[in-house]
């Protein structure tokens, strides 16, 4: 495995950098700033940054701070109907799905756990809902999160620094890669081979004090050299 390289290759400070998606027919990095309120598209060859302003949203009390148990988990049909699947949610973040398609990987952040539901593919609806993995004080609150083409779960940990790389056959953390900033809060792979892990990060919340140790916050990062690829990512099919 050659050694492990982390650049931050984007230094806006966005309030709240999140879901980074590779555009493989563009070959540019799509993500979003939530509270920013803005769809951005990075092109990696000309470093030029596009963006779109969206809508509003209700806001947190504080950075990973919310009324408790308001939330639900819907999924939107290609034909445009929506279902719910079930409610008491606090904040959605990370959802993926195993590589056979058998399984969705689930996270309500303010459980600080990974959770593992039965999935049928065909119709779209889960069961048995698992807990893979629970995060360690330390490891801060799990947030976004994808999987790399052997399996495993990678999640951003918001407040920890780091991305996790889970096995959620065995429920343990295999490895740990840890970043110059606190607020890391989501992770996908991308690259022309995919073996590129782009993180987002996020800077509301930070002092004056804080900000100044650590300036790059809100920026979004690269890591390589990890000796795993991602997959791509699949199209909304309606």
């Amino acid at each position: 495995m050659s050694s492990i390289k982390i650049e931050c290759v984007i230094s806006e400070r966005y309030r709240i950098g999140e879901s980074p998606v590779w555009d493989e027919r563009e070959g540019m990095l799509v993500y979003v700033d939530i509270t920013g309120q803005k769809v951005c598209r990075w092109n990696p060859n000309s470093n030029k940054i596009q963006s779109v302003s969206l809508g509003t949203m209700a806001q947190e009390i504080r950075p990973a701070v919310v009324e408790r148990n308001q939330g639900s988990l819907f999924t939107l049909y290609e034909d445009h109907s929506v279902v719910k699947h079930f409610d008491m949610v606090d904040i959605s973040n990370g959802l993926d799905w195993s590589l056979d398609h058998k399984t969705m990987y689930y996270i309500d952040s303010l459980s600080y756990t990974v959770d593992a539901l039965d999935y049928d593919v065909k119709t779209g609806k889960t069961s048995n809902r698992l807990h893979v993995y629970k995060l360690q004080q330390d490891e801060g609150i799990p947030d976004g999160m994808c999987i790399d083409a052997e399996g495993k779960l990678w999640v951003a940990c918001y407040n920890g620094g780091r991305v996790i790389r889970i096995d959620p056959q065995a429920g343990k953390v295999i490895q740990t890669v840890k970043l110059p900033v606190d607020k890391t809060t989501s992770c996908g792979f991308g690259g022309k081979d995919y073996s590129e892990l782009y993180v987002t990060t996020a800077c509301d919340g930070m002092d004056e004090a804080w900000s100044a140790r650590q300036p790059q916050s809100g920026g979004i990062y690269k890591i390589t050299g990890l000796g795993v690829k991602g997959i791509p990512p699949t199209a909304f099919a309606g």
